[in-house]
């Protein structure tokens, strides 16, 4: 089967609805859903359906832009006020951690490669370029495994892995791109391409914070008529940092993911709406890039290279990623052995690595389709292992926390700013919830809390506190914060599950 014009367009919402389902199934079962994208991916390959999809330029190009999206999304969704006091250990892990996970694997891929695969051989360089593309955690698994689980963390873990993940890819794409350069130029021109790693980081930094504080001001004083039109601003911001930072020899990703902290920490208007377009965008686009490098893997070429695959991966999983993360959290004081434990087994590989190792292939270095291979067999057996024991290892370690109650209103499709502290709900009432009486004054409920409208049948209406109420009604509750709104339900004899 191949691309046309006339069937492009039905394949590829194919593909997106059996993905969507795929993942909705996963979810229930505990597999992570991104690897049943990839799955799907591969079905619909050369090797399941016939598809044919053999550009690794086409993939880089989709898996730019896709992981532009994801690192945007995910520094707008990160909060300063969270992140601030693991800053440092975040910082050390996504820098000083990616280049120790990489010379570390590195040299265990040259010692295997020269002695026990006889079939698969490595330089030095070539087993450190391996090395660096599998380097860093991925932020497409982190953030949709550590979101999709509702998963509490205690210590600090979870701005900390998010702020690790969804900065540390940067440090891990200048590390392929150097030891290419480095395969390609000859060893004479190391301290070269060490100034211009150390260039293009802090280039990288500046802009990202730099443009981001100046789209934050561009987007409150621009005026558009048409309110849609201003997520539609933010992601054309994201891409024109990115093209920006690197025009001016500058680290894009990094640029990217930091102005997108920038941009989330400040105040612009049409906030909420701009990031859930930006949440549903990163969502769209990791699910077309795992198909898109799912597409571009043939199934029976994992075979040859299963056993050096296997052993990276438990290398990695066990031991370069462990020495990597206690050698770098050493430092710092007041995080619990489970804790660094935990850090350890949360290094979850995913796309970032699979779209790095395009890299190697549309630079042609040699073996690079072998190398592709390799970092997609230990991708997957990343997110299988460890992908679906993020949520037990926290339980085994005590590290896992009681998660809070997510007030979700689907009757009442009403927002507040995030500037606004209050909470919202609604409940259903029942029989049982007239007991007190059917007006509105007689419901136990605080002072501070308030029935802002009710919804009879298809009929929504603002109530006063004389308003008869009748079982099935649903009303729309709004509070203070959280605290008052979990009193409410208790007084009312309802667990919050049950407001939902």
């Amino acid at each position: 089967m191949s691309f046309s014009i006339d069937n492009i367009v039905l394949i590829g919402s194919l593909l997106l609805f059996v993905s969507i389902i795929a993942g909705k199934t996963g979810y229930r079962f505990g597999v992570p859903i991104l690897v049943l994208f990839l799955g799907v991916g591969m079905l619909f390959g050369t090797d399941g359906f016939g598809l044919e999809f053999s550009s690794p330029k086409a993939a880089q190009f989709v898996g730019v832009i896709a992981l532009n999206i994801i690192l945007f999304s995910g520094g707008m969704d990160t909060r300063f006020s969270e992140i601030k006091p693991i800053l440092g250990q975040g910082v050390v892990l996504a820098t000083l951690g990616v280049l120790l996970t990489a010379l570390i694997s590195g040299v265990f891929i040259y010692f295997i490669t020269q002695n026990l695969f006889g079939t698969i051989t490595f330089t030095v360089l070539e087993a450190l370029l391996l090395a660096s593309v599998m380097s860093s955690t991925d932020s497409a698994s982190v953030f949709a495994i550590l979101g999709s689980k509702g998963l509490v963390l205690k210590e600090r873990l979870r701005p900390l892995l998010e702020l690790e993940s969804g900065s540390n890819d940067p440090m891990a794409y200048l590390l392929t791109i150097t030891f290419i350069q480095w395969i390609q130029i000859g060893e004479g021109s190391m301290w070269l391409i060490a100034g211009n790693f150390v260039m293009q980081l802090v280039i990288g930094a500046v802009l990202g914070y730099f443009l981001g504080r100046v789209a934050v001001k561009l987007i409150n004083k621009i005026g558009l008529d048409n309110e849609s039109l201003y997520p539609v601003l933010l992601l054309t911001v994201l891409f024109m940092v990115y093209s920006i930072t690197n025009f001016l020899k500058g680290n894009g990703y990094l640029a990217v993911y930091v102005s997108g902290l920038v941009i989330g920490n400040s105040r612009f208007i049409h906030k909420k709406t701009s990031k859930k377009f930006m949440d549903g965008m990163a969502w769209l686009f990791q699910i077309v890039m795992f198909l898109t490098l799912g597409l571009l893997v043939n199934p029976r070429e994992l075979l040859p290279i299963a056993g050096i695959g296997l052993a990276v991966s438990l290398f990695m999983i066990f031991v370069a990623r462990p020495i990597a993360v206690w050698l770098c959290l050493l430092p710092f004081r007041g995080m619990s052995n489970k804790a660094r434990h935990y850090v350890s087994w949360v290094g979850l590989r995913g796309a970032a690595p699979i779209l790095f190792a395009t890299y190697p292939w549309t630079a042609g270095i040699q073996d690079a389709q072998m190398i592709f291979n390799i970092v997609f067999f230990v991708t997957l057996v990343s997110l299988l292992v460890q992908g679906t024991t993020v949520p037990a290892v926290a339980r085994w370690l005590g590290l896992a926390g009681e998660s809070k109650p997510k007030h979700l209103l689907t009757t009442f499709d009403v927002e507040l700013s995030d500037d606004i502290k209050s909470s919202m709900s609604e409940i259903t009432l029942s029989v049982e919830h007239l007991a007190h009486g059917n007006r509105i004054m007689d419901m136990p409920m605080p002072e501070n809390t308030l029935v802002v409208m009710v919804k009879r049948d298809e009929q929504y209406f603002v109530p006063t506190g004389s308003t008869e109420l009748e079982p099935g009604d649903a009303l729309l509750l709004i509070s203070d914060n959280d605290t008052t709104l979990g009193e409410t339900f208790a007084q009312l004899g309802l667990d919050d599950g049950e407001s939902k």
